[in-house]
């Protein structure tokens, strides 16, 4: 069973997602920001991170680094949720290396789905 994690402060989006995946069969965990998401990737190491980048305590991209200088860290797959355009998502975002960039207003919970079920099986 592949673990997934998604770090998110809109609980509605998270919601959302732990439904669709949970009954795609997946173990979901939750967590609001980066600072908590830190702690939950470290216990549960899951095999993929839906990790939106605008949020409170500690916004994504911070978490990204950190979770990068980590040994278990530095290859985990990665794919950003989020709401910024392309052009606003920081350089530094993009050097610390993700797997997709999602767009959350132009994909469906089952395009995301989709998304997941592919890099998962790379």
């Amino acid at each position: 069973m592949f673990k997934i994690a998604i770090i998110e402060d809109d609980q509605i989006i998270s919601q959302m997602y732990r439904f669709k995946f949970e009954n795609e069969g997946y173990k979901v965990e939750i967590a609001e920001n980066g600072k908590i998401g830190l702690k939950l990737i470290e216990s549960m190491q899951p095999d993929i991170i839906l990790l939106d980048l605008m949020m409170p305590e500690m916004n994504g991209d911070e978490m990204l680094e950190k979770l990068r200088a980590k040994p278990y860290g530095k290859n985990m797959k990665v794919i950003i949720l989020t709401n910024m355009g392309e052009q606003e998502i920081p350089d530094s975002v993009k050097k610390l290396g993700v797997d997709a960039v999602i767009l959350k207003a132009d994909m469906t919970p089952r395009q995301v789905t989709e998304l997941v079920k592919k890099q998962l099986s790379k």
